[in-house]
Protein backbone atom coordinates (compact mmCIF):
# COMPACT_ATOMS: atom_id res chain seq x y z
CA UNK A 1 0.00 0.00 0.00
CA UNK A 2 1.65 3.79 -0.70
CA UNK A 3 2.08 5.85 1.61
CA UNK A 4 0.21 8.92 2.02
CA UNK A 5 1.05 12.20 0.27
CA UNK A 6 0.20 15.80 1.93
CA UNK A 7 -1.28 18.00 -0.62
CA UNK A 8 0.83 21.37 -1.67
CA UNK A 9 0.06 23.94 0.61
CA UNK A 10 -2.68 26.24 -0.99
CA UNK A 11 -1.50 29.07 0.85
CA UNK A 12 2.48 28.98 -1.00
CA UNK A 13 1.41 29.16 -4.13
CA UNK A 14 1.15 33.07 -5.58
CA UNK A 15 -2.62 32.68 -7.53
CA UNK A 16 -2.63 32.67 -11.22
CA UNK A 17 -1.84 36.55 -11.71
CA UNK A 18 1.77 36.82 -12.58
CA UNK A 19 3.48 36.56 -8.98
CA UNK A 20 1.32 38.79 -6.60
CA UNK A 21 0.20 38.35 -3.23
CA UNK A 22 -1.57 34.52 -2.36
CA UNK A 23 -4.54 34.60 -2.54
CA UNK A 24 -6.63 32.72 0.04
CA UNK A 25 -9.72 31.41 -0.29
CA UNK A 26 -11.90 29.63 3.02
CA UNK A 27 -12.30 26.13 1.84
CA UNK A 28 -15.47 25.20 0.10
CA UNK A 29 -17.85 23.38 1.81
CA UNK A 30 -17.77 19.10 0.74
CA UNK A 31 -21.22 18.18 -0.14
CA UNK A 32 -21.72 15.15 -1.10
CA UNK A 33 -23.28 13.66 -4.52
CA UNK A 34 -27.02 12.01 -2.77
CA UNK A 35 -27.01 8.60 -2.32
CA UNK A 36 -29.85 7.23 -4.65
CA UNK A 37 -27.77 8.59 -7.41
CA UNK A 38 -25.58 6.18 -9.35
CA UNK A 39 -21.82 6.67 -8.69
CA UNK A 40 -20.72 7.88 -12.49
CA UNK A 41 -17.51 9.63 -13.60
CA UNK A 42 -19.61 12.26 -15.87
CA UNK A 43 -20.84 13.67 -12.73
CA UNK A 44 -19.21 14.86 -9.74
CA UNK A 45 -20.71 17.48 -7.10
CA UNK A 46 -22.24 19.05 -9.99
CA UNK A 47 -19.29 20.43 -11.68
CA UNK A 48 -20.28 18.92 -15.00
CA UNK A 49 -23.58 21.63 -15.22
CA UNK A 50 -21.71 24.50 -14.90
CA UNK A 51 -21.27 26.31 -18.58
CA UNK A 52 -19.50 29.52 -17.77
CA UNK A 53 -14.91 28.34 -17.61
CA UNK A 54 -14.82 30.86 -14.71
CA UNK A 55 -17.22 29.78 -12.58
CA UNK A 56 -16.18 26.26 -13.43
CA UNK A 57 -12.85 27.09 -12.44
CA UNK A 58 -14.06 28.80 -9.11
CA UNK A 59 -16.04 26.04 -7.72
CA UNK A 60 -13.41 23.19 -9.25
CA UNK A 61 -10.34 25.11 -7.17
CA UNK A 62 -12.80 25.02 -4.21
CA UNK A 63 -13.32 21.75 -3.99
CA UNK A 64 -9.77 20.78 -4.38
CA UNK A 65 -8.89 23.59 -1.20
CA UNK A 66 -11.77 21.81 0.77
CA UNK A 67 -10.12 18.19 -0.06
CA UNK A 68 -6.92 19.56 0.60
CA UNK A 69 -8.09 20.61 4.25
CA UNK A 70 -10.14 17.66 4.80
CA UNK A 71 -7.07 15.28 3.96
CA UNK A 72 -5.17 17.49 6.36
CA UNK A 73 -7.23 17.54 9.10
CA UNK A 74 -8.02 13.58 8.80
CA UNK A 75 -3.83 13.43 8.62
CA UNK A 76 -3.59 14.68 11.86
CA UNK A 77 -6.28 12.55 13.44
CA UNK A 78 -4.14 9.60 12.13
CA UNK A 79 -1.02 10.71 13.77
CA UNK A 80 -3.25 11.57 17.07
CA UNK A 81 -4.65 8.03 16.96
CA UNK A 82 -0.89 6.32 15.94
CA UNK A 83 0.78 7.99 19.11
CA UNK A 84 -1.98 6.90 21.18
CA UNK A 85 -1.42 3.14 20.10
CA UNK A 86 2.48 3.46 20.45
CA UNK A 87 2.10 5.03 24.09
CA UNK A 88 4.92 3.25 26.01
CA UNK A 89 2.58 4.03 29.53
CA UNK A 90 -0.46 2.14 27.83
CA UNK A 91 -0.48 -1.69 28.87
CA UNK A 92 -1.49 -2.97 25.26
CA UNK A 93 0.89 -0.62 23.42
CA UNK A 94 1.61 -1.50 19.72
CA UNK A 95 5.04 -1.65 18.13
CA UNK A 96 5.76 0.46 15.28
CA UNK A 97 5.56 -1.52 13.04
CA UNK A 98 1.83 -3.32 14.02
CA UNK A 99 1.26 0.72 13.57
CA UNK A 100 2.87 0.82 10.18
CA UNK A 101 0.75 -2.18 9.00
CA UNK A 102 -2.51 -0.29 10.13
CA UNK A 103 -1.58 2.57 8.89
CA UNK A 104 -0.38 1.08 5.05
CA UNK A 105 2.70 2.95 6.08
CA UNK A 106 6.33 2.32 5.87
CA UNK A 107 8.08 1.66 9.82
CA UNK A 108 9.90 5.06 9.01
CA UNK A 109 6.87 6.86 8.44
CA UNK A 110 5.04 5.64 11.04
CA UNK A 111 7.72 7.29 13.45
CA UNK A 112 7.67 10.06 11.93
CA UNK A 113 3.49 9.90 12.14
CA UNK A 114 3.59 9.33 16.21
CA UNK A 115 6.07 11.80 16.87
CA UNK A 116 3.40 13.71 15.17
CA UNK A 117 0.88 12.75 16.83
CA UNK A 118 2.73 13.34 20.15
CA UNK A 119 3.35 16.98 19.01
CA UNK A 120 -0.42 17.28 18.39
CA UNK A 121 -1.71 15.82 21.68
CA UNK A 122 0.88 17.71 24.08
CA UNK A 123 -0.41 20.95 22.07
CA UNK A 124 -3.98 19.68 21.86
CA UNK A 125 -4.42 22.30 18.80
CA UNK A 126 -4.91 19.93 16.23
CA UNK A 127 -4.47 22.18 12.89
CA UNK A 128 -1.46 24.58 13.59
CA UNK A 129 1.01 22.27 12.57
CA UNK A 130 2.07 20.68 9.20
CA UNK A 131 1.75 17.17 9.16
CA UNK A 132 5.01 15.23 8.83
CA UNK A 133 7.47 15.73 5.55
CA UNK A 134 8.37 11.83 4.20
Amino acid sequence: MSEPHSAPDPSRSTGGSGGGAPHHRRPAPLLFEPTEAAPDDEHFFGLESLTDPKELLDRSTELVHAFRAAADRAQEYQAAAAAQLADPKSFDKLPDAAIADRGGWTEEYARKMIEFGRDLLQNRVPGTQPPPQH
